[in-house]
């Protein structure tokens, strides 16, 4: 692979003895002779390939290079191209400023060939060596996740599988969530991260008898009270994942009520976290819109009418629209078990 450098200088004598030291060493050269030549030439540039480094003079009439760098890392094909000034000026304050702008390094004009050629070498070896680790990194990091939300999601069978009438509950509930997420302004990561909790949001209920879970009849005040513990026991359960110190919330507190007359804390308003205020919309939907022992899914009509009588006494208003906006969307009414 042919390493492509950019040498941007005014003087015409440095472009050539950069040019000829580099090319001799078996490196394409481009010569520019103004920061705002370079700028033109990486705004026409594709993104790939780009230059692998630019060799930057600092003092240039119009434009020196410290405003050419300013302006190289607002380029979107430009802010990831390394950058090495050229310069005659010894001073500290020279180079202190120009490695805050985001420089990798500084050459001492006149050029010592076997120096000029080391320090590009290893500048741009060092840049190829992080980008591909960021790459190996990603990969990895991609991996885990889909592993992680596998997990997850068997875990959340697993505890759907407890109650006869409800399979499938906590994957709808963790796509609604992430769907009203989405409309509100989250972004993708933020949205995936809440879709783990929604997936999670029963978790708590692996600890309640399957007799309880399923039991067709009015609940004892010792068994309600069995149910009602499922958002500690997730929270407990939850919380010991350091990793990932947020997963708790959808199952502590999506009982929570925007009236504060919820459980198990009681809390009101914006006093309950965002998402766990976005997974009690979507856990009420599937409630409604799925089969249970002493009923059949709802008609739309019923469910939309709940949802905006709900709409600030049980939910928040905000999240409360954004579900009525997705059932009204719903005109086939397939937005529910199947």
């Amino acid at each position: 692979m042919t390493n492509w450098v950019l040498v941007v200088d005014d003087d015409i004598t440095n472009l050539k003895m950069a040019g000829h030291i580099l090319s001799k060493n078996g490196m394409r050269v481009t010569g520019l002779k103004s920061g705002q030549a370079l700028l033109d030439h990486i705004s026409r540039q594709e993104p790939d390939p780009s230059p692998d480094l630019i060799l930057l003079d600092i003092r240039m009439p119009e434009m020196d290079g410290f405003e050419t760098i300013t302006r190289l890392k607002r380029l979107k094909n430009g802010k990831d191209i390394p950058v090495i000034f050229l310069t005659a000026d010894d001073e500290a304050e020279t180079e202190a400023r120009g490695l805050q702008l985001g420089a990798m390094d500084f050459i001492k004009k006149p050029f010592i060939p076997e120096v000029l050629v080391l320090r590009v070498r290893h500048t741009i070896d060092l840049v190829r060596l992080q980008r591909n680790l960021t790459r190996e990194v990603r990969k990895k990091t991609e991996a885990i996740e889909r592993l992680s939300l596998h997990i997850v999601e068997t875990l959340a069978e697993a505890i759907d599988a407890k109650d006869t009438y409800t399979h499938g509950h906590s994957r709808r509930v963790a796509e609604y969530s992430r769907e009203i997420a989405r409309r509100y302004g989250y972004d993708e990561a933020r949205c995936s991260y809440l879709y783990m909790m929604g997936i999670l949001h029963d978790v708590g209920k692996i600890g309640i008898p399957d007799a309880v879970i399923n039991k067709p009849g009015r609940l004892t005040e010792e068994e309600f009270a069995l149910i009602k513990g499922h958002p500690d026991r997730g929270h407990s359960i939850l919380s010991n994942i350091r990793e990932m110190p947020g997963l708790a919330t959808g199952a502590h507190w999506h009982h929570e009520r925007y009236d504060g007359k919820g459980y198990p804390d009681g809390l009101a308003g914006e006093n309950i976290p965002e998402e766990a205020r976005i997974i009690a919309v979507a856990d009420a939907y599937d409630a409604m819109t799925s089969h249970r022992s002493y009923r059949e899914i709802l008609a739309q009509d019923i469910v939309r009418r709940e949802i905006e009588e709900g709409r600030g006494r049980q939910f928040d208003p905000a999240f409360a629209d954004i579900m009525l906006e997705m059932i009204d969307e719903d005109t086939a009414y397939t937005m529910h078990e199947n």
